[in-house]
């Protein structure tokens, strides 16, 4: 970012000047200041910001700060490059998030539980058709729900749920192929197992709208206002399911028939949104707040999405390095996977006792490194029995190296950590994707980055 012209210049100016060059939208200034003077003299100036992202802060800087932004509802994250590790670590009471576009995530057909509609849909439709062309083009969705229906008119009204019955139900698909090309029965084969999946919600949802927040008033947020109405619908009209998607996949169909069905989907996903509509402008009422305050584009996305809600929330600081937790830490400390990680976790805050002690970082001036080493050994083994770890040791290696880092901050480390940071800046501004809820250890010198669930 800065070259030969920038030398002697205050790095806060260099810095914003040439960030300003990448984008001319944004506005971008600068404050010639500490960031810790910033922190103990005007803790009012974090306020202003949506999102404060603090670099390189020490442990007693990173809780003061914390603390600060947690009381004025800011977000944060803090971000550490430190020789050839660094951490990235968020911190805020509550996220939210609508959109959290899973990588992979069931669609949501409701073959197990066909509306009348879908129904009415696929009783019209001949699977025994004696056109090849009209049968090779009935949509998978038909086939399952027909099937299903056959079947459970032969068992009881139960879908099959063995490893046997799932087995025997795609050899019945299989014997209705009246030819071997006939991909539209070979995609219901494959898709079957979105039949066997059960009904109702996830235990994550359930979570979601049993939580107390769901118990909502006029000073409650609008994603939980929505929680509240969707937890009234799946008991009433949802008949304990969500709000329908209404999108379907491709397939092989005619487009004749996929057509109406997706025209189904879409009717069905847009009369449930309206009753979930209906359901948050009465409770807003209720709650003494204007009925019309939360959009319909939120409501709408809110009912497409409700299936992949996400709520996340993270210990202060604070509380993570005053009441640790000895089984987590311990847990990771004896797992070869994971055993560097959480060393340079515990290594960075020993490292930031070690300077608040000694003025200085282990390594940071030439001579002196055996003592360096030894005092940081001293300090890493206090630090363990703190955290409830006494017993338990760091490799020499790893102190070693912590000392041999200097605290120097390398370029391509510091990278790698900024790009990780940014990632979880944009989850968290756009409120999509699900941001990281542990703390990121990267380890540059075996090439691994691992999520640390801390706090």
């Amino acid at each position: 970012m800065v070259d030969d012209s920038s030398l002697g210049q205050s790095k806060a100016k260099c810095v914003c000047s040439f960030l300003q060059e990448l984008n001319d939208a944004v506005k971008a200034k600068f404050i010639e200041e500490y960031p810790e003077a910033l922190i103990d003299t005007n803790p009012s100036f974090f306020s202003q910001f949506t999102l404060v992202v603090a670099t390189q802060l020490v442990e007693e800087s990173m809780v003061k700060l914390d603390r600060i932004c947690r009381q004025e509802n800011v977000m944060l994250i803090f971000a550490r490059s430190y020789g050839l590790t660094g951490l990235v670590r968020i911190s805020v009471k509550e996220h939210t998030v609508i959109e959290s576009k899973p990588d992979h995530f069931l669609d949501d057909l409701r073959l197990n539980n066909p509306w009348p509609e879908l129904r009415g849909f696929a009783e019209a439709i001949d699977l025994n058709v004696q056109d090849p062309v009209a049968h090779k083009h009935i949509p998978y969705v038909v086939i399952l729900v027909k099937m299903a229906d056959e079947w459970k008119t032969s068992h009881g009204g139960t879908l099959p749920s063995t490893r046997e019955q799932k087995r025997e139900f795609k050899e019945l698909l299989k014997a209705r192929m009246a030819a071997m090309d006939e991909d539209n029965y070979k995609e219901a084969i494959d898709a079957s197992f979105k039949l066997f999946a059960p009904q109702g919600i996830s235990s994550d949802l359930q979570q979601i709208i049993n939580d107390s927040c769901a118990e909502v008033g006029s000073s409650s947020s609008d994603f939980w206002v929505i929680v509240a109405a969707l937890k009234e619908f799946i008991a009433n009209e949802g008949g304990g399911e969500v709000p329908l998607e209404g999108s379907i996949p491709d397939m092989t169909s005619s487009t004749e028939h996929y057509v109406n069905l997706q025209k189904i989907y879409q009717a069905k996903s847009e009369a449930d949104y309206l009753v979930l509509e209906e359901r948050v402008r009465n409770i807003l009422k209720k709650i003494g707040r204007d009925p019309h305050s939360i959009p319909k584009a939120t409501i709408k996305s809110f009912s497409k999405n409700a299936r992949k809600l996400k709520v996340c929330r993270y210990r202060s600081i604070e509380d993570e390095y005053n009441n640790p937790s000895p089984a987590e830490l311990q847990k990771y400390l004896t797992d070869e996977d994971y055993s560097i990680a959480v060393g340079f976790y515990i290594l960075l805050r020993a490292v930031d006792r070690y300077a608040a002690n000694f003025n200085h970082f282990p390594g940071q001036f030439v001579g002196g490194l055996d003592e360096d080493i030894s005092r940081l050994k001293t300090t890493a083994v206090s630090l363990l029995n703190d955290l409830g770890c006494s017993g338990l040791t760091l490799t020499e290696d790893l102190i070693n190296e912590m000392c041999r880092f200097g605290a120097a901050e390398l370029h391509a480390v510091a990278a790698i950590i900024g790009g990780i940071a940014s990632q979880e800046v944009i989850k968290l501004i756009t409120k999509q994707f699900v941001p990281m809820t542990g703390t990121f250890a990267f380890n540059a010198i075996d090439h691994k980055s691992q999520l640390l669930n801390l706090c």
